[in-house]
């Protein structure tokens, strides 16, 4: 397996601390076999993160679990005022075959202040951190190897609550999904 690059968290410890349930797939997916022709957004590894908010409750709940489709109501405030955030972020391989990534930290805090202005829960860095880690360590096969090849990382939360007024969410869930890509654009 990949060596993934170290970091010290935000806070300065070297452990992180949050609990995370692990449901390895029992199906494999086959893995691309020409990384020249990955495309962008549109092949998934195997496993994603999951975290749910529950107002009173605060951020629980945080799990990896086999990729799939995901149940919401059909009255989801995501779906009728679009409250939801994103990033993108990607980890390459090396030369020597270990898997870093630039900066994630900064595409968490800038998550944050998008959740601040949306009147969304923020996260805590160090645990969305952590999920990072664990979720690239577990799909590590999945980093491509080819030069301008990279696994793709989207970290997202969305309101669930099944609501049709207009008012901050009680529910919310924090999801990262990756996909092995090529360059996003087809010239690079």
């Amino acid at each position: 397996m990949a060596e993934i690059t170290a970091r010290k968290s935000l806070s300065g410890r070297n452990v992180f601390t949050m609990e995370i349930k692990i449901e390895k797939t029992k199906t494999p997916k086959a893995k691309p076999v020409d990384e020249t022709k990955l495309g962008f957004g549109h092949i998934f590894t195997d496993h994603m993160f999951v975290m749910e908010y529950d107002t009173g409750k605060g951020w629980h709940d945080a799990r990896i679990v086999p990729y799939g489709d995901i149940s919401i109501s059909p009255a989801a405030m995501v779906l009728h005022y679009g409250q939801e955030i994103f990033e993108g972020m990607k980890a390459y391989r090396t030369p020597d075959g270990s898997i870093q990534f630039f900066r994630p930290e900064e595409n968490f805090k800038r998550m944050n202040i998008s959740a601040e202005r949306l009147v969304i829960p923020q996260l805590n860095v160090d645990d969305c951190l952590q999920a990072l880690h664990e979720l690239v360590k577990i799909d590590a096969d999945w980093v491509p190897h080819t030069d301008g090849a990279s696994l793709y990382i989207r970290p997202f939360i969305f309101a669930a609550d099944p609501f049709l007024g207009v008012r901050p969410g009680d529910k919310y869930y924090f999801m990262i999904i990756m996909s092995p890509s090529g360059a996003y654009y087809a010239s690079g």
